[in-house]
């Protein structure tokens, strides 16, 4: 990846090259034109503005387009909104059943076409802010169209490629026929939903995109027949993002750099993944009163099984959801609203944070920056110096920035949270009260801010005011963080790379893994603890206190 983003020849060379050479020629894109800041953040801006706008037509003309056998209405304004801007910003929220809902034009050409795009962005802005650290005393930060390209057609065409064939041998179909009849073990027919899915599956997990074809997710026995398909999509959900941060250690010429911000990912995702699978493996308390034994005889058996895909048991679904959360995935194996109370907070925590723990291709670097600047900040006032990182001096500005980038998610999640539980319209979608239900309202929010995509499933969002409300969160979420991301990159990128010096704090030490893990920590810990007491400990304590309730 750093060889495709240096624009440095690579083994897909020869036969990508000409198309890469075609699309540049069609589209008038001339690749030695770069952007400074501003002009990256409106291309970035533009294009993905005319994605919603093509989305959405899609979406709302489905009836009058081609392949459309099933003869599905076009979808209504409200979730035609939602499901475009959710698409567009690699949030892939799903308050709708894709297999009854849209053909397979709307899948192919709308979603599957925007889950390599929305991709292909996130890679481009982090490669931008990697230059703003290379590059010094220059505005220019590349050209986001040839950043775009490149990412789309070098890394996300050739591994949905491989990986897709890999799904169908596994035994999804990808196909344009929309059903299958099958006999029942009793003897009766049934009609199992088809279409085109490994395709969509392929870049859905690779892409850190996590919309399903089927509304089951990666339950569906369709979408992952297999515990070889589960296994390799459990590796895919993580495999770029991780890769990633080692593209970053070799575009800035020291790994050192990445491997510490790898350990602190590593470290946080270790620590809450235990946490999620003790939780799942206690079981529920309340089950105790009526003599249920939930000991567990071996990684998948025992424990608390509700909303659990019995092929995959405890062990695979508390790791599913600790990665499909610490990345931007949001796919899902088993009901998140069917967790334990502690269980349920891990996936909520890793979208609280703001998904830096490996976080969506891209995405997760850049907003593990934020934090980096944060850290070094802190560092610089400890020790009396101006904080500095890869060589540039992190200002007042680039720190104002890094902290609004900080701010937009418990701005979305909070803000928009709280209004959806003060508004009779909101209220209406619960299926619970109490602890539970603050629950339910807060991840859909902390999904959609983080452009996650999951849910908490016991939430009915398909509703006219959760769909804007919901849109709205996912578009503030993706762009409000990339211009702030952006323009600290404009900032750096004009700096002098400053020589290393017997005063420079490291940040490739175990110290730099140790502050920046705290700093991710205190900050999720201290915006949203209030909510977290209120709804998912609160919960948790009930068990104890009310074991039969």
């Amino acid at each position: 990846m750093a060889r495709v983003f240096n624009g440095d020849h690579v083994l897909t060379g020869r036969i990508i090259r000409p198309i890469e050479r075609l699309i540049y020629r069609l589209a008038g894109i001339r690749v030695d034109v770069q952007q400074d800041w501003l002009g990256y953040a409106t291309a970035v801006l533009l294009f993905n503005f005319l994605g919603v706008v093509v989305l959405f037509l899609i979406l709302l003309f489905q009836d009058k387009l081609p392949l459309n056998p099933q003869h599905l209405p076009g979808v209504s304004l409200d979730l035609a909104f939602n499901i475009a801007i959710s698409f567009i910003t690699n949030t892939n929220w799903q308050s709708y059943s894709g297999e009854t809902t849209l053909s397979p034009f709307s899948q192919m050409v709308g979603l599957t076409t925007q889950n390599f795009l929305s991709a292909a962005t996130g890679f481009a802005v982090a490669v931008a802010v990697i230059r703003a650290f290379i590059r010094k005393e220059t505005p220019l930060l590349g050209n986001f169209y040839v950043d775009l390209t490149r990412a789309t057609l070098y890394i996300l065409l050739p591994l949905a490629l491989i990986f897709a064939v890999f799904l169908i041998w596994q035994g999804v179909p990808d196909t344009l026929s929309t059903s299958v009849q099958a006999t029942t073990l009793e003897g009766a027919k049934q009609s199992i939903a088809t279409g085109p899915v490994a395709s969509q599956i392929a870049v859905k997990m690779l892409g850190s995109n996590g919309g399903g074809f089927y509304n089951a997710n990666a339950a569906h026995p369709y979408e992952n027949p297999t515990a070889f398909s589960n296994f390799i999509q459990l590796v895919s959900i993580v495999l770029l993002p991780i890769a990633f941060v080692l593209t970053f250690g070799r575009m800035i010429n020291d790994r050192r750099q990445a491997w510490a911000i790898l350990a602190s990912m590593t470290i946080l995702f270790l620590v809450l993944f235990a946490i999620c699978y003790y939780a799942e493996a206690g079981g529920n308390p309340a089950f105790a009163k009526f003599g249920i034994d939930q000991t567990m005889s071996d990684l998948n058996s025992g424990g608390n099984m509700e909303g659990k895909e019995v092929r995959f048991g405890i062990f695979n679904s508390a790791l599913w959801a600790t990665a499909t959360s610490a990345t931007s995935n949001g796919s899902v194996i088993a009901m998140h609203d069917s967790f334990t109370p502690l269980g349920g907070l891990v996936p909520l925590f890793n979208m609280l944070v703001g998904e830096v723990i490996y976080g969506g291709v891209g995405c997760g670097l850049y907003g593990m920056l934020v934090y980096i600047l944060i850290t070094v900040f802190i560092a610089g006032l400890m020790v009396g110096r101006t904080p500095e990182y890869l060589g540039k001096k992190i200002e007042a500005h680039e720190v104002k920035l890094a902290v609004i980038a900080m701010l937009l998610y418990p701005v979305c999640v909070l803000g928009f949270g709280v209004i959806a539980l003060l508004a009779p319209a909101g209220l209406k979608s619960l299926t619970a009260n109490g602890p539970h239900g603050l629950t339910q309202m807060i991840y859909a929010y902390a999904s959609a801010a983080a452009n996650n995509g999951s849910s908490f499933a016991g939430l009915n969002a398909n509703t006219v005011f959760q769909n804007i409300m919901l849109g709205i969160v996912m578009f503030v979420g993706r762009f409000g963080v990339i211009l702030p991301v952006l323009a600290i990159a404009g900032s750096l990128v004009k700096k002098k790379i400053i020589p290393v010096s017997s005063g420079t704090f490291p940040t490739h030490s175990l110290m730099f893994v140790v502050l920046l893990t705290g700093v991710i920590v205190m900050f999720g810990g201290l915006t949203y603890f209030p909510t977290l007491a209120l709804g998912p400990i609160a919960e948790h304590l009930s068990l104890f206190v009310h074991p039969g309730s």
